[in-house]
């Protein structure tokens, strides 16, 4: 298995699918570390992996194939989104592209296991679930200190000790990085148009 960790940029992911999938043996797993990049857009770099499979691996779902919407076999590739800071933090969101197959699933499942981390399972939507979540809270927050509601400092301590979180949305933000939140941020106004 491959874990590629770059920039939240699906041209740049991509590009690095591309080499991967020409050079890594045909059996080799590819997961994309991404916060909200579609599992399925990803996988479409990988093009010709799968043709050197000696023995493919059935899709997770028959009826789905094995190719995505790009026409690229793609039933290798899964989503390992681990969680920030990555040393600390037990979750790693597994994420399911359209033809991601169970071999691929289990196989990582235990992966994240192995790794001493709790993995939970979430389909190739935009933002999966922790962003789809945590990036409209942060969003909101940066949205009350522009408007004056309060400090950033209250803001984020009304927050941790409100509802018992360990970093307020603002520290939080800061610690993932603002540029990755805006990445997530465009991927799921893109996406979902809120």
């Amino acid at each position: 298995m491959v874990v590629e960790a770059v920039i939240e940029n699906i041209d740049i992911k991509g590009s690095i699918f591309g080499m991967l999938a020409s050079t890594v043996k045909p059996e080799c797993i590819l997961a994309t570390n991404t916060s909200s990049i579609s599992i399925t857009k990803i996988s479409a770099y990988a093009k010709g992996m799968e043709e050197r499979v000696e023995q493919p691996i059935l899709p997770h779902s028959q009826s789905q194939g094995t190719e995505d919407h790009h026409g690229t076999p793609s039933y290798q590739v899964i989503g390992t989104h681990f969680m920030n800071p990555v040393p600390v933090m037990k979750l790693v969101e597994v994420i399911r592209g359209l033809s991601t197959s169970d071999a691929t699933h289990a196989e990582t499942m235990d992966f994240v296991s192995r790794l001493g981390k709790t993995a939970a399972t979430s389909v190739d939507r935009p933002g999966f679930i922790a962003n789809r979540l945590l990036m409209p809270y942060i969003n909101e927050a940066i949205i009350c200190l522009q408007d004056g509601v309060s400090s950033k400092e209250d803001i984020d301590t009304i927050m941790k000790l409100g509802t018992n979180v360990p970093l307020g949305p603002l520290a939080l933000a800061d610690l993932i990085g603002l540029d990755t939140c805006l990445f997530i941020m465009q991927v799921l106004h893109r996406e979902l148009g809120d």
